[in-house]
């Protein structure tokens, strides 16, 4: 599988990369035996990027995904784990369940938001004991929505002291809107952006500064949520769209997406996850998956070749921007980017 490297760092990313809120049973469980599996395809596939965070599960993405990759060569791989929540244990044990946040698992700790550089070490210190590694090779500010000022003023500044210090190779920021990365991408030194769904078939709200910011400087951008929440790979009622149900107009949307594709013989997935390699700051995809079943279909569709003649027509129709680049197909067909649009 063909890799790419963030920004300046020399950190390389596969261009298809792990995505391991599942392995925290994110909405149902996931046995080990499973996320043991997941992990074990997507090495097979030449998958060598995985990305993960303390708020899955409350640490058991950690745990698994350090498991996981225990006996496998630690230059070989390329990992990001997260700051900005730190678990604290229940004084009394579980308090039910963490359903609320989306995880199927006990509530036996509870999140605590801290964007503070003691924060931001003490999360890392706490990762590192989960994953059961003495290192990450991409830390990012996780969600700091609500907490600009101190991320900017606090965690930042701690990321960059521990990136000098060789603790870690690339550091950035994670979220699921454009606004705040891209002010970091102006005021600070940040390598990379993970944006998640807001750069996807349905939704191109990156595209408008923060890739461009991106491109410029020369940082990079991983691209989360590609299938906003899973509507992109079915459609219909019922179907999550940013962790919800899906409002009727996005669904009508996202239908009207799966007939074009269709009608080129793509499914609508494959186009969803080779859309975003066409804008030449992007440098992985992440793909969530549950089973292996689930990682191998994604390696599938990725490979799958997508006639230029689908992209035109979905900007005929009005469901891409006249300006969003495309991908054309490289070897195996994996997609490079860009054709630009004419």
């Amino acid at each position: 599988m063909r890799a790419a490297t963030l920004g300046g760092t020399g950190v390389e990313v596969s261009r298809l990369a792990l995505g391991c809120a599942a392995l925290g049973n994110l909405y149902r469980p996931v046995t080990d035996e499973e996320a043991r599996a997941t992990v074990d395809a997507a090495w097979d596939a030449g998958v060598r990027t995985f990305d993960t965070a303390p708020h899955y599960g409350l640490g058991l993405s950690e745990r698994r995904l350090g498991a996981a990759l225990r006996e496998r060569p630690r230059d070989a791989y390329t990992l990001s784990t997260k700051v900005g929540r730190l678990l604290v244990p229940h004084p009394g044990g579980a308090a039910g369940d963490d359903l609320a946040h989306g995880f199927a698992v006990p509530a036996d700790h509870r999140r605590v938001w801290d964007f503070s550089a003691g924060g931001v070490r003490r999360s890392l210190e706490a990762s590192l004991d989960r994953l059961g590694l003495d290192r990450v090779d991409v830390a990012l500010i996780h969600d700091p929505d609500d907490h600009a000022g101190q991320a900017l003023r606090e965690a930042y500044p701690a990321l960059e002291r521990l990136r000098d210090e060789g603790v870690v190779r690339a550091i950035g920021i994670g979220m699921n809107r454009s606004a705040l990365p891209t002010r970091f991408l102006r005021e600070t030194d940040i390598d990379l952006v993970l944006l998640a769904g807001r750069y996807t078939l349905l939704e191109q709200d990156g595209l408008a500064e923060l890739l461009p910011e991106a491109a410029a400087r020369g940082r990079s951008v991983v691209i989360g949520g590609v299938f906003n929440s899973g509507l992109l790979t079915a459609p219909r009622p019922g179907a999550t769209y940013d962790y919800a149900p899906a409002p009727q107009p996005v669904l009508d949307r996202a239908r009207r997406l799966a007939e074009i594709t269709g009608r080129h013989g793509v499914p609508l997935r494959a186009a969803a996850l080779r859309f975003p390699f066409g804008h030449p700051a992007v440098a992985s995809v992440l793909a969530g998956a549950r089973s292996a079943r689930e990682v191998d279909d994604a390696v599938e569709q990725l490979r799958r070749p997508v006639p230029d003649a689908l992209w035109e027509e979905l900007r005929a129709e009005g469901l891409l921007p006249a300006d969003a680049p495309v991908p054309v197909s490289g070897p195996a067909g994996e997609p490079l980017p860009s054709k630009e649009p004419s």
